[in-house]
């Protein structure tokens, strides 16, 4: 059976939250700490992005939607390069909070 690497899982956290389940389920068999990290990194944009359409009605909504895809964008093309740099102060907070992703 093919195994991706941990690269490929983390790319595949990006690719919607569909992407984000599958990443998770595929990691647990065979955990690589590159793909973990990008794991929960997404899932904390996921959270901010949540918050985003529950201020929609908003402006801060609005702000909040556009900072999230572009930090999606950003983190996204870390995962391709193969780095593990994410959101200044969030991305470490995110690794502290979602230990539940381990």
């Amino acid at each position: 059976m093919w195994q991706p690497s941990a690269k490929t899982k983390a790319i595949i956290a990006y690719l919607t939250f569909i992407g984000l389940i599958v990443a998770f389920f595929v990691n647990r068999e065979d955990k690589h700490a590159f793909a973990t990290w990008h794991i929960k990194n997404m899932f904390g944009l996921l959270l901010l992005l949540i918050v985003s359409l529950a201020l929609q009605d908003y402006y801060i909504g609005f702000i909040i939607y556009w900072l999230a895809v572009g930090l999606w964008a950003f983190c996204f093309l870390m995962a391709i390069l193969g780095k593990r740099q994410g959101i200044p102060f969030f991305s470490e907070k995110f690794q502290q909070w979602f230990t539940f992703l381990d």
